[in-house]
């Protein structure tokens, strides 16, 4: 997570507009319920790092029962997901806190579950973030998480284009280096799982859809310079995941239990 708001609602609205109302990565409830498999939920205190607008926190606290809090750094997101949570009368179950980048502020064994979607592909320093996991986390607490990753150490032309199309800011690590700093910060059970081929080809279906039926809808919500803008932004990251520079990684993890 960067330091400055970098989803500006022209992002958001295109966001919601191709991956669901509430989400802010691909897959919408399909791949919040992968993210959670295997998890029992009910009851559960489940913090969810990088909420976005709320639509994962609060169709874990719906479908599920579990009690979630979602962080985010950036203000309007957490307003946004507040206002969902509201709407959909999850407030009890579901709420939501601003925080600073850096250490989490809640207190040790805090949570049973920790997920996360996407978020961990923009902190440069995952060593420090997977301690503080560790910390919060109840004795045989698990953390699950989806990021993009790449197998290249240094980035291709065609990522670094992409990244520019896309203005956030990225810090990718290779699928092995996750398992490599989770192990260092203490966790157990782990599995590293490479989920590319769902989003290859769901990339690729978007970029058609919003040069043909989504593309009159985009206009009218962002305007002719951002809707093209877009356009070649997904053109950028149909490239990199078909030249395999960008890849999607799922990440099981656990806190070991007291001995």
């Amino acid at each position: 997570m960067g330091k400055e708001a970098e989803y500006h609602d022209a992002m958001i609205r295109m966001l919601e507009l191709i991956w669901g109302e509430g989400y802010m990565v691909p897959g919408g409830t399909q791949k919040t319920d992968d993210l959670v498999r295997g998890l029992k939920l009910r009851g559960k205190r489940v913090l969810d790092i990088g909420c976005g607008l709320g639509g994962p926190a609060c169709h874990l606290a719906e479908r599920y029962r579990a009690q979630v809090t979602g962080i985010d750094i950036e203000p309007q997101l957490v307003k946004l997901a507040r206002q969902r949570a509201a709407s959909r009368k999850l407030q009890h179950r579901a709420s939501f806190l601003l925080v600073q980048p850096g250490l989490l502020p809640f207190p040790d064994r805090s949570f049973d579950v920790i997920v996360s979607a996407g978020t961990f592909t923009q902190i440069a320093n995952k060593r420090e973030l997977f301690a503080e996991c560790l910390r919060v986390l109840e004795p045989g607490g698990a953390m699950h998480n989806f990021d993009w990753t790449t197998p290249l150490e240094e980035p291709s032309d065609e990522l670094r284009y992409f990244f520019e199309m896309e203005g956030l800011t990225y810090a990718l690590d290779t699928p092995a280096s996750y398992a490599q700093l989770l192990e260092a910060a203490g966790f157990t059970e782990i599995s590293v799982e490479d989920d590319t081929d769902w989003y290859r080809r769901q990339s690729r279906a978007e970029y058609e859809s919003m040069q043909g039926e989504f593309y009159s809808q985009m206009v009218e919500l962002l305007g002719q310079e951002d809707a093209d803008h877009f356009v070649e932004d997904w053109r950028s990251m149909v490239v990199v995941f078909e030249k395999g520079d960008l890849t999607q990684t799922l990440c099981r993890s656990h806190k070991p239990r007291r001995r």
